[in-house]
């Protein structure tokens, strides 16, 4: 077996060749006097060349004669198995080669009196040069080795084939050509005013010409030093990082700029393969070859993440400093280029996010601020200078930054859905799936639109501050936390919706608008109660009724109902009763005779009114759900008297809040209709120029749709109930409005409350309800009901004299009494007997009572006969909540409020 054969040099025999060592390594000392050990393999015996057993050669190594200082013993292949040594290279070095040991006096390796011989130093081979089987075992090892070499060449080969074929077949998308998802950003009417950003990503584009020169030295510093000398690739760098990575120091990506917008942009770079990797820098050279510096500078800057939600240098410059990039300082600008290495918290960093980590994050500022000196591109000339350290810019903290309006969970959220819908109006995009046009969600969320709408800062403010429970202030703000309120504010000259709340966020349910439930049904109204009265009243006028022609008001129990229609509790056996005015009823709101008046011209009249005026869509009440109808597709013969009943003329069926201010806002506008709408102007950003172009925007269409005399009248009317329920405006402003509140159908408590209201230059509508189906009653914290005229009313006045703060005072129209004053079905009392003993002359106005009953004109006398006067009633009560009204089915009593 194995065991060590000793070679003594002779003569100028000085080289000792062995082959490769299957074992171990050779290990070789100097040439003077020693042993050179290198391993070995066994040897056959014999004259012949033959091999050693498998262990160690130890070969004596002395001066060899006559050559003067002993020579350097060498191993000249370290692998492998060791063959015969042949003996006989220059005096003085032992050399550990590949070939056969040729015979040598005394007997060659393996022989006799050689190492490894019979007779010789060491232990001998087991078989001689003969054997057959050690001529297999050779031929076999060769025949693995040439395997072994072959397939490492064959790898070698196919990589190089691989980068190759990667190189020469990756195509370079442009980059102007790659999908890069814009966000949406959506503005109130002053374009500057975020109402809204919408998108997969927060990210707006901005071309090199907008981003200032120290903007992309600083993220050249921070991120890519060389940028501007490499070509795509640091090759350099690569190596730096490789060894730092291999020796243990902290792990290095050693990408590129380019080579980091090549994976941000790519979505087959995705992955962390070393392919991907390969194929990164192969487009990282090519993006390099094709584009200009300044060019791919841009495009990394479009794509890279800052945290916070921003996407690219326009949205993080927003967030972090609520600034344009061209705006941003030196300083503002290493804090973002800062970012870039890790912009947000992981769990062994906390990132260097100013408001998570603020010693790493100035830490790093500074690393980069140093990195623009070294470079040059700071403290030289025609260059800015290097920030100190007290001029650390502060930050916006993450809830107020410009990320944080990211999405439509904000309180002008809800406006989003309709912008959506006239985008598609606009033809833009689509809500219905049509052929051939993108989805008005992937518009949104991809397309990279602004779109300035017709929200008025100013009032959305005062509409939020006036009804938004979260505002410390609000109306709402110490009330139950069942109660909501909507506020939507419309210009009747042209029907933009300058405000609009329908709750604290667009991405839940809209109390001002219509929603789409879990089963696909279409909500969102709510029974406006005495408020729909306006309707009742244009139609009774447009019908040829006089607002002077007198109703009976009592209570009586309709063909079909269990329980009689009433007056909210209002005794008007004590005022008016079988002879009150139309106008007078109302002022007092009372239900009995609009059911008399619907009655008289149709329920289908009251209906084709309310279309006229801008309501689009009323619920049904006879249906379990309620099924919304679209007035815009159905006229009042259509749908009344079934669906719609005589109860449509004092409100059972509900309307949006939306659509009850367009009505209103076309009685405001002597009876032209606009319809309401959300967008002036859509634009798309142009990528190859970064200019904006209009795409489209408002187009207005007024229709005269009310004759104006009749929508005049009805404001004459109007005008006389804010006063008498104590919501005037400021500074003896006049103003229209109407109260409206309904019962829960079981039960006496209220369910909704409303004001309504307009003056020429504004028109608002206003409800209160509940937001907790379990709890539908409306009790204020006293544990009173609320009525139309009480919160609501505190609400709508409150929000009118802000946002009319300022505005011209208008005059409005009074009553005129045009119209058939006998047109009414009411019974006017007897006069009552003359007092005993008095004989009243005509001219006796002052000593004899007054009969209630008789035209008169003062305010609070007579119920408005022909001789004129507002028709209210004598001693009439004050604004009242209770009482019953108006039913939710032909078989139930209605219950109608105000």
């Amino acid at each position: 077996m194995g065991g060590s054969a000793s070679v003594p040099p002779r003569g100028a025999s000085g080289s000792a060749s062995v082959g490769s060592a299957s074992v171990g390594s050779a290990s070789v000392g100097r040439a003077g006097p020693g042993r050179a050990s290198v391993p070995v393999s066994p040897a056959p015996g014999g004259p012949a060349a033959g091999r050693a057993g498998a262990g160690r050669a130890s070969v004596p190594v002395s001066p060899a004669p006559g050559s003067g200082p002993a020579g350097r013993a060498s191993v000249g292949a370290g692998r492998a198995s060791v063959g015969a040594a042949v003996v006989g290279g220059p005096a003085g070095r032992a050399s550990v080669g590949r070939a056969g040991m040729a015979s040598v006096p005394g007997g060659g390796a393996g022989g006799p009196g050689g190492p490894g011989g019979p007779t010789g130093p060491g232990r001998g081979g087991r078989r001689g040069a003969g054997d057959p089987d050690a001529v297999a075992r050779a031929k076999k090892r060769r025949r693995v080795n040439l395997m072994i070499a072959s397939l490492a060449v064959f790898i070698m080969l196919a990589g190089i084939g691989v980068v190759g074929f990667t190189y020469y077949s990756t195509t370079v998308v442009l980059p102007e050509q790659v999908p890069m998802p814009l966000s949406t950003t959506v503005y109130a009417k002053d374009n500057k005013t975020v109402l809204a950003k919408l998108g997969t990503q927060n990210r707006q584009l901005v071309k090199i010409d907008d981003i200032p020169q120290w903007v992309q030295d600083a993220v050249a510093a921070a991120e890519d030093r060389n940028f501007y000398r490499h070509s795509g690739v640091d090759y350099k760098g690569i190596a730096r990082a490789a060894w730092n990575n291999f020796t243990g120091g902290d792990k290095q990506g050693a990408s590129t700029i380019t080579q980091q917008y090549a994976r941000n942009a790519y979505d087959n770079l995705k992955d962390d393969t070393y392919a991907r990797k390969v194929k990164e820098a192969i487009l990282a050279s090519k993006l390099n070859d094709k584009y200009s510096k300044p060019e791919i500078m841009e495009h990394y800057l479009n794509v890279i993440y800052f945290g916070r939600g921003a996407y690219g240098i326009e949205a993080a410059a927003q967030t972090y400093f609520g600034v344009p990039t061209k705006k941003l300082t030196v300083a503002q600008a290493a804090v973002l280029a800062a970012l870039i290495k890790q912009p947000v918290a992981s769990e062994t960093h906390k990132g260097y996010d100013p408001a998570v980590n603020p010693t790493d994050a100035k830490a790093r500022w500074t690393y980069v601020l140093d990195g623009m000196v070294a470079e040059g591109w700071l403290n030289a000339p025609n260059r800015p200078q290097r920030p100190t350290d007290d001029q650390y810019p502060k930050t916006l903290s993450p809830k107020d930054a410009g990320s944080a309006a990211f999405g439509v969970k904000t309180p002008r959220g809800n406006v989003i859905n309709y912008v959506r819908e006239e985008m598609e109006q606009m033809g833009i995009c689509t809500n219905s799936g049509a052929a051939g046009k993108i989805s008005c969600v992937d518009a949104l969320r991809d397309g990279g639109y602004r779109i300035q709408t017709t929200i008025d800062p100013k009032l959305q403010t005062a509409a939020e501050n006036t009804a938004m429970r979260a505002k410390k202030n609000s109306e709402l703000a110490d009330q139950p936390k069942n109660l909501m309120a909507a506020v939507v504010s419309i210009d009747p000259k042209n029907g933009r919706v300058l405000a609009y709340y329908g709750g604290d966020s667009g991405a839940d349910f809209d109390y001002a608008g219509k929603n789409t439930d879990a089963s696909g049904n279409i909500t969102g109204g709510h029974p406006p109660g005495s408020s729909f009265k306006v309707y009742t009243l244009a139609a009774a006028i447009n019908a040829g009724i006089s607002v002077k022609s007198h109703w009976d008001a009592t209570p009586f129990k309709p063909k079909g109902f269990k329980n009689p229609v009433q007056n909210a509790g209002r005794d008007v056996s004590k005022t008016c009763g079988k002879w009150c005015t139309l106008e007078s009823s109302t002022i007092q709101s009372y239900n009995v005779p609009f059911f008399h008046v619907s009655e008289k011209i149709g329920p289908d009249k009251v209906v084709d009114m309310a279309r006229q005026a801008g309501i689009t869509t009323m619920w049904t009440t006879s249906d379990n759900p309620p099924k919304a109808v679209d007035l815009t597709k159905k006229k009042g013969a259509d749908v009344a008297p079934a669906p719609f009943y005589h109860v449509i003329g004092y409100g059972q069926y509900p309307v949006t809040v939306l659509d009850h201010a367009n009505g209103l806002a076309t009685l405001a506008n002597d009876g032209k209709y606009n319809k309401a709408h959300f967008v002036l102007k859509v634009e798309q950003q142009d990528q190859d120029t970064g200019k904006w172009k209009v795409i489209d925007g408002e187009k207005l269409s007024p229709q005269q749709r009310i004759r104006k005399d009749v929508a005049n009248e009805v404001t004459g009317v109007l005008k006389q109930i804010a006063a008498p329920n104590g919501r005037s405006l400021e500074n003896g402003r006049e103003v229209a409005a109407k109260t409206g509140t309904w019962e829960k159908y079981d039960s006496r408590h209220n369910a909704h409350a409303w004001m309504v209201g307009y003056t020429p230059q504004l028109a608002t509508a206003v409800w209160v309800g509940s937001r907790d189906p379990k709890k539908p009653e409306i009790i204020d914290k006293n544990g009173n009901d609320i009525g139309g005229s009480k919160l609501p009313g505190a609400i709508w006045q409150r929000y009118m004299n802000a946002a009319l703060d300022g505005k011209d005072k208008e005059s409005l129209p009074s009553v005129t009494g045009v119209g058939d004053q006998d047109a009414g079905n009411g019974t006017q009392p007897p006069p009552p007997p003359p007092t005993p003993g008095r004989n009243c002359g005509p001219l006796d106005i002052f000593g004899c009572p007054q009969n209630p009953n008789n035209p008169g004109g003062n305010q609070g006398g007579n119920q408005g006969g022909p001789g004129g006067g507002t028709g209210g009633p004598d001693n009439p009560p004050g604004p009242r909540d209770g009482g019953q009204g108006g039913g939710l089915l032909p078989t139930t009593a209605p219950r109608a409020r105000d």
